[in-house]
């Protein structure tokens, strides 16, 4: 049904997180925290896979792509998040607005392929070894990053056109701590019929492809362990799976929540904390678990720091 009351919208309010002004202060120190720690972390992840020569393998290299799509979408959600804590009101222009939700879209899909790609990866190097450098050469590695990055563009782009060039209400205020598709779709005057398809179907050829990619490649990566006789290389098959499945689970586990929950159960305030989660938490925490979890990036992290002293010394 159409809506009444079309007007010209030039900027949209971000409610933010809270309304509580006695949270605002302590909430901004732990995201400010969080997200410069992210992006220490993910800096760090590029540079060290980028100039550690032992660090030269398909598992790194995605690695870095992984790193690169925390780093670009804690990014377009973060600092415009840490204004809403020092300002009255939180603006943002209409087309900041949609430059946000248009980054945010292509690196949080890229995201959801590049961990699919990883675990094609893993699959590879368990599954079939001595083939393991043929199959995973540089060119096919590239084709696993850039195929997905030209796809998420594209898909980005599609839902911010179609989201962008309807009409929008005289209610500007988004319930929301940045501009993401529910919210602003709920702000239309105009037939959201055609975009909420357009949303919905992206959305479940991106989590249900990746994910099956995901799910089987385990599948055979754990046929392949339980039919291994040494018990050595069964800790060893594993330990390598270990550091991305840890981030496959947290990763989809917290889209999933968001996403299949029922409506009955969904809340705006669980949205905010789910967001909250996978667009600042969760790139926080995986340069951590592949650092900790990865005696390959530890000893590199070691060599270049000790590098870096040595020139300074």
């Amino acid at each position: 049904m159409e809506k009444r009351n079309i007007t010209v919208v030039s900027e949209f309010i971000l409610k933010g997180i809270t309304d509580h002004p006695e949270l605002q202060a302590p909430l901004f120190g732990l995201f400010l925290i969080i997200y410069m720690t992210s992006t220490l972390g993910n800096l760090g992840m590029i540079i060290l896979t980028k100039v550690d020569s032992r660090l030269q393998t398909p598992m790194y290299f995605f690695l870095r792509y992984l790193a690169l799509t925390d780093l670009g979408y804690s990014t377009a959600v973060g600092p415009k998040m840490l204004v809403n804590f020092v300002m009255d009101q939180n603006t943002i222009s209409y087309y900041l607005c949609a430059a946000q939700l248009a980054f945010f879209l292509f690196f949080i899909g890229s995201e959801l392929f590049i961990l699919s790609a990883m675990s094609y990866d893993r699959y590879v190097a368990i599954c079939n070894p001595l083939m393991y450098t043929v199959i995973m050469s540089q060119r096919v590695c590239k084709l696993l990053v850039m195929i997905p990055f030209l796809y998420c563009a594209i898909m980005s782009l599609v839902v911010t056109i179609n989201i962008f060039t309807l009409s929008f209400c005289g209610d500007n205020v988004i319930n929301h701590f940045f501009c993401d598709c529910i919210p602003l779709v709920s702000l239309l005057c105009s037939n959201t019929h055609d975009v909420e398809l357009i949303i919905m179907m992206f959305a479940a050829f991106d989590l249900i492809s990746s994910l099956l990619v995901v799910l089987l490649s385990y599948l055979l990566i754990l046929i392949a362990v339980l039919r291994m006789n040494s018990a050595e290389g069964r800790c060893k098959a594993f330990s390598t799976c270990g550091s991305h499945l840890t981030v496959v689970t947290v990763f989809y586990g917290t889209l999933i929540f968001m996403y299949v929950q029922p409506e009955s159960s969904h809340s705006v305030d669980t949205d905010k904390v789910a967001s909250v989660f996978y667009t600042l938490v969760i790139p926080m925490l995986n340069p951590f678990i592949y650092s900790l979890r990865n005696r390959d990036v530890k000893c590199a992290l070691q060599r270049t720091l000790k590098k870096i002293f040595n020139v300074f010394s």
